[in-house]
């Protein structure tokens, strides 16, 4: 029998609270940062196990619907990064047409749902790697994700000093 296999990248990333993310925002265009997707409204819904055996193991699985897409992602545990400052962890991500569809498949798989979250979400990019601007109900927080190397040096330029990393 083959072997499935789905297309999977590393993903490093901080993550960052922001206390004023308008004047965060409006240092982008300057820093060199184009908007790929304006403010859109995200839902993600997560699963696991009863026993909640993804999370113990540090997986993850979702359904994100960003707009109108729909996506199914599985991360895999964090990695220890060379600097131990940065989030790396495998991800694999596919495009679904029906995220309830695919919700009724894995609760009847065994797994359920057991957290929903919401945010406000605008997308930039420079020509090596992209930052999240998040809205959220317990506050505005930031992502940049790229190589480590592209991480400290645009955090850097953007005034984020590294003990304000969040992994």
């Amino acid at each position: 029998m083959a072997k499935a296999t789905a297309p999977s990248k590393l993903e490093t990333e901080i993550k960052v609270r922001l206390t004023d993310r308008a004047a965060f925002t409006a240092q982008l265009p300057a820093a060199g940062f184009h908007v790929l997707t304006a403010e859109t409204m995200e839902r993600n819904l997560l699963f696991d196990t009863p026993e909640s055996r993804l999370r113990q193991r540090g997986e993850l699985l979702r359904i994100r619907q960003y707009g109108d897409r729909c996506i199914l992602t599985h991360k895999a545990p964090a990695e220890k990064s060379a600097s131990a400052t940065h989030k790396v962890r495998v991800e694999t991500e596919t495009a679904i047409e029906n995220g309830e569809a695919l919700a009724a498949v894995l609760e009847r798989l065994g797994y359920k749902p057991i957290f929903i979250y919401e945010k406000f979400r605008t997308e930039w990019a420079d020509n090596e790697g992209h930052i999240m601007v998040d809205g959220t109900p317990i506050g505005d927080f930031v992502e940049l994700e790229g190589e480590p190397d592209w991480i400290d040096r645009t955090a850097a330029k953007l005034g984020i000093p590294p003990e304000k990393y969040l992994t």
